[in-house]
């Protein structure tokens, strides 16, 4: 991945959406915290507070609410001039509803959004501008409509045009699409993609038909969301690796160089679950990916490349929210890519973001600094002066 002037580090697109985090049980009214959320964007608040050139594209409605997502992205440092405004659809809304001290509920209001109405145009126009050494997808944009499947799809063929690396994170999501839409568009993907990231129960989704045996648990949905619904997770995938005190939630270059030769058998996991991934993840490298990164939630993570594994602890941390643990991981496993760390280094990174995110409330509100990724080692009642 050279540097190059003028060559972002990162491009991203997809739905960002208002949130709003009621206080209790929605059916009792109370108050609201207004924010926003997005897969796809909480990833490139975490990159660019950790210092990165950072590009978002998207479709917003021509609306306050579209004005909200974009000054927020600007606010965060990323460059949002590649993104669109619709005026004939509206922003798209999210509500979260604390239920449970670990328990959120979260109801969607995203059918006809603009951002479901994303065109590849968009996507064109951002590379044009200036490609990007990384293309960020998820999972998620596709599962939105046709058209915004045909802009993810065009980004990977842009991607491999101007040399840019892909990750992609499979955030699956059961209500926009069910495991086999979801298994006929990600295996179709795995050629472009240089790093995968998926939780152990998302990676068979990519795996050849007939290699991966059931997908991953959910309630089956179509295409499109329509109208509220909810689940367990955020805008942001909850299934990064968190503390061990936290509640259940949370490309570079490839070949030996970058391969760690220890094999480590995941803290929590059986000797045969861990051969399955080992498995699994052998089949996604002999299709041409460079490596495979897969989120363990609160037993941390595990990279696999052509030269081996490596296994990473979670950071034990007292969990506050973990909705966008998920997002925050991939923020500092690029993070660390981009600063040709070895995948111990990105492993490290990417457990301390994921961190700081189940520490924190909201999808990207708990993101650290590049001067603040040490703060995790200090002693409790520590004061920084």
């Amino acid at each position: 991945m050279p540097r190059q002037p003028g060559r972002p580090d990162v491009l991203t697109f997809g739905e960002t959406m208002v949130a709003l985090r009621g206080s209790g049980p929605l059916k009792l009214g109370g108050t609201m915290h207004v924010s926003i959320a997005g897969a796809e964007s909480n990833v490139a608040i975490g990159l660019a507070r950790l210092g990165h050139d950072v590009r978002w594209a998207g479709a917003v409605g021509e609306d306050e609410a579209g004005e909200l997502v974009l000054r927020t992205l600007r606010a965060e440092g990323i460059e949002v001039s590649g993104a669109s405004t619709d005026p004939g659809a509206p922003t798209g809304l999210l509500l979260f509803e604390p239920r449970l001290p670990e328990v959120t509920r979260v109801h969607y209001y995203r059918a006809g959004s603009a951002g479901s109405r994303l065109t590849a145009g968009v996507v064109e126009r951002a590379f044009s501008a200036a490609p990007p050494r990384v293309l960020h997808l998820t999972g998620i944009t596709p599962a939105l409509s046709p058209t915004a499947h045909s802009a993810a799809r065009h980004s990977l063929q842009l991607a491999e045009d101007h040399g840019s690396l892909v990750c992609l994170d499979v955030n699956f999501r059961a209500r926009l699409w069910t495991a086999e839409q979801a298994a006929g568009i990600l295996r179709e993907w795995i050629p472009y993609v240089d790093v995968l990231i998926a939780s152990d129960d998302e990676l068979p989704l990519c795996l050849p038909e007939g290699a991966g045996g059931e997908g991953p648990p959910g309630e089956a949905g179509a295409p499109g969301e329509a109208g509220s619904a909810g689940s367990s997770g955020g805008a942001g995938s909850p299934g990064g690796p968190q503390g061990v005190e936290g509640a259940q939630g949370a490309e570079g270059a490839q070949g030996p160089e970058r391969a760690q030769e220890a094999e480590r058998t995941p803290q929590g996991a059986t000797h045969d679950t861990a051969a399955t991934l080992a498995s699994q993840a052998k089949l996604l490298l002999d299709l041409g990916v460079g490596e495979v990164v897969v989120k363990l939630g609160a037993d941390g993570a595990t990279a696999f490349t052509h030269g081996g594994s490596l296994h990473q602890p979670a950071k034990a941390v007292r969990a506050v929210d973990a909705v966008g643990a998920g997002d925050a991981f991939v923020a500092g496993y690029l993070s660390a890519l981009l600063d040709d760390e070895e995948p111990a280094g990105c492993l490290e990174r990417a457990v301390t973001t994921g961190a700081f995110a189940v520490a924190s409330r909201g999808d990207w509100e708990g993101a650290p600094t590049r001067s603040e990724l040490g703060m995790l080692g200090a002693p409790p009642g520590t004061v920084v002066r």
